[in-house]
């Protein structure tokens, strides 16, 4: 009786330095991973009375979609494409009004058919706020110093939000190829 009590005994105690040490190299190793909450957006004014004058979407009908701007040729002035072969059929456009209104600086979003994608605009330079893929498509960045990309992907389609800043202050093109 008592030889089988010492090896619950010393099972027990091997079972729980071996959970213990465990427990502690998973916990070091996921502590090192921890990430900035993302930031929040800030609703402006204009945003937020036209929230309140229209009405909530019901149930039983979809809300009509927003009308699309008439795009306008224009060719961003660098970076890669990896989509060489169809960009010459691609027909890219200047966003001329972002989803949020306010100053020529500041965090603006570019709602587009493949998702939305949110920079920060500065004077001299922009960053990526956020890039939300819409319900079936893919994303993807690239980020240099001067600007950045973001392409959202089904199938075949493709929409890029361009962002440059290496001639000026900072431009958004939105193409879809």
């Amino acid at each position: 009786m008592r030889r089988g009590l010492v090896h619950v005994l010393a099972w027990l105690l091997a079972t729980g330095a071996a959970v213990t040490l465990s427990w502690w190299g998973v916990h070091t190793v996921m502590a090192g991973t921890a990430y900035d909450p993302p930031r929040a957006l800030p609703v402006t004014a204009v945003e937020a009375s036209a929230r309140q004058s229209t009405p909530a979407a019901s149930s039983t009908s979809r809300p009509a979609p927003p009308p699309r701007p008439a795009p306008t040729p224009s060719v961003p002035s660098r970076g890669p494409d990896p989509t060489a072969s169809r960009s010459a059929a691609a027909t890219p456009s200047r966003s001329p009004a972002p989803s949020s209104p306010g100053p020529s600086d500041g965090v603006r979003g570019y709602d587009t058919e493949g998702g939305r994608a949110v920079f920060d605009l500065g004077g001299a330079s922009a960053s990526l706020v956020s890039a939300t893929p819409a319900a079936g498509w893919s994303m993807q960045v690239w980020k240099t110093e001067k600007w950045i990309r973001v392409e959202f992907a089904s199938g075949a389609d493709r929409v890029s939000v361009f962002c440059t800043w290496h001639d000026g202050p900072p431009r958004v093109d939105v193409g879809t190829y």
